[in-house]
C-alpha cells in the first residue's frame, strides 16, 4: 500500500478507563503529534468548565493564591523537550508476569512542553519554614479496587524537586494548549521522572509540613521486590536509562545486505552517551551511532547501526547507558507492580 494512504493508530489496551499505546515504533519525529501520544488513566476523564480554569496554591504558604489560565501566561515561561515515560512501559516482559496493564514499548511519547517553573509560583506565593512537600492534585477522580471512597489522583514531590529550575506547570504541548486527553487546562511536567509525577488536568498544589500518603504515593507507584512482602520497598521516581528498537520490527524477515538498525534512548539520570548493539547473544558490544536534539538536555535520542545481514536467524541486543554510570541490565530489577523495567532490549530477525 502507497505509505501516504497508510497511517499507525494507538493501540487499545482499556477504555475504561482509557489506556493506549503509542505506535512508537513508526514514529520518526522528536515531537511527538498529539494523535499518537501514549494515554494513560486510572479514571474517566474529569468534566473541564469555566469554573476549573484556575490554579489554587494553598496550605504552608504566607499567601494563598488562585491563578487563572490568562493570569499564568503573564509569568516568566520556559520551553523544554521531554519525553513522558509511564512507570510501567514494557511491563508484558516481566517473568515471572505482573498484574496490571500489559504495556509493551509503546508507553513513552516526548512533546515540547510550554509553562511557567513551578519556583516562580511558589516564590509568589511564599514557602514558610518546615515546607517539606508539594501535592498536586488533578480533577480526575474515582473509585479504586482496593479501597473506599472516591480517590482524587494526587501526587507529591519533595520540596526540593518542586522548586528545580525546569520542573514546570505547563499550559502548551507541541505550541497549542494542551490537549484536553493530556491535561488541558494545566499539567504538571518533571523531566526525568516517570510521567506519573506529571500530574494531568492540575487543579490544586498544597504544600505541606509532612509526608504526603496518598494510595497514589502510598500503595501505587512504589517498587516491591517481594511477591508477598512490603520489604525493602522503595518509591518510583527517576526514569531508568532505557531504549527501544523502533525497526526493524521483532521477528521480522529481511533480506541479504545492509540494513539499518535504528531507534531512540533515553534516561532519567545524566544523558545518554552510549547505545551499543550485539549480535552475538552479548559476547561482544558494537556502539551505534547516536543523533542528539541540540539545546535539549531532556530530550531522548535518537540511534542506528548499519549492519550487514546474513542468511539465518539473529537475535539483536541494544543496550543504552547515561553519563552517571547507569546501564541497561540483562535482566530487569523484577518487582511485583511491574514498575521500571529496562532490560537490554532484543528482537529476533530471520534473513532469507
Amino acid at each position: 500500500m502507497n505509505r501516504q494512504f497508510s497511517a499507525p493508530y494507538l493501540k487499545t489496551l482499556s477504555l475504561s478507563p482509557e489506556n493506549q499505546e503509542s505506535p512508537i515504533h513508526f514514529l520518526e519525529s522528536w515531537k511527538t503529534p498529539q494523535d499518537y501520544f501514549y494515554l494513560r488513566n486510572h479514571f474517566s476523564y474529569p468534566i473541564i468548565s469555566p469554573h476549573n480554569l484556575f490554579l489554587s496554591i494553598s496550605g504552608n504558604v504566607k499567601q494563598a493564591m488562585e491563578i487563572s489560565l490568562s493570569e499564568l501566561s503573564r509569568f516568566p515561561t520556559k520551553t523544554i523537550l521531554v519525553p513522558l515515560e509511564c512507570a510501567g512501559n514494557n511491563r508484558a516482559k516481566f517473568k515471572p508476569k505482573v498484574f496490571g496493564e500489559q504495556w509493551e514499548e509503546g508507553a513513552v511519547s516526548q512533546g515540547k512542553w510550554k509553562g511557567v517553573p513551578l519556583k516562580e509560583l511558589l516564590d509568589k506565593a511564599g514557602l514558610l519554614d518546615g515546607s517539606k512537600e508539594a501535592v498536586f492534585a488533578g480533577m480526575d477522580f474515582g473509585e479504586r479496587k482496593d479501597l473506599k471512597g472516591s480517590f482524587y489522583f494526587a501526587r507529591s514531590l519533595p520540596i526540593e524537586k518542586a522548586l528545580g529550575e525546569d520542573t514546570i506547570v505547563a499550559y502548551e504541548y507541541n505550541g497549542k494548549p494542551i490537549p484536553y486527553k493530556h491535561g488541558y487546562p494545566f499539567r504538571l511536567i518533571v523531566p526525568q521522572w516517570y510521567a506519573m509525577a506529571s500530574v494531568k488536568w492540575l487543579r490544586n498544589i498544597f504544600i505541606i509540613r509532612h509526608e504526603f500518603n496518598g494510595p497514589f504515593q502510598s500503595k501505587d507507584y512504589v517498587y516491591y521486590p517481594y511477591k508477598d512482602s512490603d520489604l525493602d520497598k522503595k518509591p518510583v521516581t527517576a526514569m531508568n536509562v532505557n531504549s527501544t528498537i523502533q525497526q526493524p520490527l521483532n521477528y521480522s524477515i529481511l533480506k541479504e545486505g545492509f540494513h539499518a538498525i535504528k531507534g531512540i534512548a533515553w534516561t532519567g539520570t545524566g544523558t545518554i552517551n552510549e547505545v551499543a548493539i550485539s549480535i552475538d547473544h552479548g559476547v561482544t558490544w558494537r556502539k551505534a551511532t547516536l543523533k542528539y536534539r541540540e539545546n535539549e538536555k531532556y530530550s531522548w535520542v535518537k540511534w542506528h547501526f548499519d549492519w550487514e545481514a546474513y542468511k539465518g536467524e539473529h537475535t539483536i541486543l541494544i543496550r543504552a547507558s547515561d553519563s552517571t554510570g547507569n546501564m541497561q541490565p540483562l535482566k530487569p530489577y523484577w518487582n511485583r507492580k511491574g514498575y521500571g523495567y529496562n532490560a537490554v532490549q532484543k528482537i529476533k530477525i530471520q534473513v532469507e
